[in-house]
């Protein structure tokens, strides 16, 4: 009886492999082997020829469900690197700057522009540089006797600025010339 079930135990050295692998079907061999002349393909059409492949989504010239379907949503290229503190968030701070508060992981490493907003009570005063805030943050912090310094904003590129046609200094000229005559 012992013989009987060591010969029925599964293991490694026990398994079989015949019939595990297959012989790839060789196409376009003739006649006689079942897929000669067009090798499966089928007769004629873009899908028969070689590199004939469709793209994905391809409708044959209709537009394409994507395409048909409504759009929705926005992401604004400006608010990727602005972002937002409450003023609860930082409020065991004493020093707040970007850079602090890159330093602490309040805000990602790719900020570039903070705003303090929202209305707490602070402990201690905290002194507040170089980052934008709310007027309720700003007496939050000012009534805790806290500091802050003015961001100050960069100025506007003379190229992007518009300016009509009638501000250029033509009249002042005719003024000129009046009076010198």
């Amino acid at each position: 009886m012992e013989n009987i079930e060591l010969n029925n135990t599964l293991g490694l050295n026990t398994l079989s492999s015949t019939g595990t692998n297959k012989n790839r079907k060789r196409v376009g061999r003739g006649i006689g082997s079942g897929t000669g002349k067009t090798a499966g393909r089928g007769h004629k059409g873009q899908k028969s020829r070689s590199g004939g492949t469709i793209a994905r989504g391809f409708e044959g010239g209709q537009m394409p469900l994507q395409q048909r379907i409504p759009k929705f949503g926005f992401s604004s290229r400006v608010n990727r690197a602005t972002k937002e503190v409450n003023l609860k968030n930082i409020a065991t701070m004493t020093d707040v700057t970007l850079e602090s508060l890159k330093e602490n992981r309040i805000v990602p490493k790719s900020t570039k522009k903070v705003k303090i907003f929202g209305i707490h009570e602070l402990a201690q005063p905290m002194k507040v540089s170089g980052v934008h805030v709310t007027k309720g943050a700003k007496e939050s912090i000012e009534k805790a006797g806290g500091t802050i310094a003015e961001v100050s904003v960069r100025p506007i590129k003379e190229k992007f600025v518009k300016t009509s046609k009638k501000a250029i200094a033509k009249p002042t000229e005719k003024v000129e010339e009046a009076t010198a005559e």
